[in-house]
């Protein structure tokens, strides 16, 4: 892929997790009104009312105007959890990388350049799109007979470093919007509680005495947000800390076949 089409392609993937976001929060704020502010979870069917006592829905939609931002922020990190798991499982290819590796050392030993593309064709994956670029150099470097052995070795490492530097960023896509969100989910929440506890004072004081009932309603209402923003931040640690040693495994996979191919590589030159 040239560089206009790869430009393009990032300008695209752009706007469909701008479209993604935007999706999550519409739908943040509709399941904010319709299914936690459903009447039915209040007294009197009053969502401005009392929550019926034991109905969590009704309590967490007390919460304020933050609530839907929360939510849309967890439907942001399942989102992208689950296009993470397709593209890493895609990238993964068909059966397990070492078999594959330890495949390609033994057709590259029998000097079987085209079974190990077909077998590249086969797996699929980033791996093998790196080890097929690769081999579409290792045929004609053999045959060179005007550079020199230890070039024929640096200029197939070049081609398979360049492979995986194509790869390597498809792999780690959209886990930075997993990172951020780890880190502002719980601010978010905060934020949320800090505005509540505002309000909670502020109708205490213009009440003119002391109503502790008033009182601790608000702040167990300003704190949900809090519960909201460290569930949403625990929940997008993990998942960006599970895809990322997913990355890594495939990172050091790719690094192994690279350095596998070229030390088979150097191996038969020097026959």
């Amino acid at each position: 892929m040239d560089n206009k089409g790869q430009a393009l392609k990032e300008t695209l993937q752009s706007w469909i997790n701008i479209v993604i976001m935007v999706s999550c929060i519409v739908a943040g704020w509709a399941i904010y009104k319709f299914v936690f502010g459903n009447p039915v979870n209040f007294e009197g069917g009053n969502p401005e009312g009392h929550p019926i006592p034991g109905n969590y829905l009704a309590i967490v939609y007390k919460g304020g105007f933050i609530v839907p931002i929360l939510i849309s922020v967890v439907l942001v990190v399942i989102t992208f959890t689950v296009e993470r798991f397709i593209s890493l499982t895609r990238a993964n290819g068909k059966g397990r990388l070492s078999t594959f590796i330890r495949n390609i050392q033994t057709l590259l030993t029998e000097d079987k350049i085209e079974e190990a593309k077909e077998l590249c064709d086969k797996q699929r994956g980033s791996l093998a799109n790196v080890v097929k670029s690769g081999l579409h150099r290792y045929r004609d470097l053999q045959n060179d007979a005007t550079l020199p052995n230890d070039q024929k070795v640096v200029a197939l490492q070049k081609d398979i470093e360049e492979a995986s530097a194509l790869e390597l960023p498809n792999l780690s896509r959209n886990l930075v919007i997993l990172s951020t969100i780890a880190s502002i989910s719980v601010l978010i929440g905060l934020i949320g509680t800090v505005l509540g506890m505002i309000r909670a004072f502020g109708a205490l004081a213009s009440a003119g005495s002391p109503d502790a009932l008033a009182l601790a309603t608000g702040i167990s209402e300003a704190l949900i947000n809090t519960a909201f923003g460290i569930s949403g931040s625990t929940l997008a640690i993990i998942l960006f800390n599970f895809f990322n040693s997913k990355v890594d495994a495939m990172s050091f996979k790719i690094d192994e076949a690279g350095f596998s191919i070229a030390q088979t590589f150097a191996s038969t030159l020097k026959k």
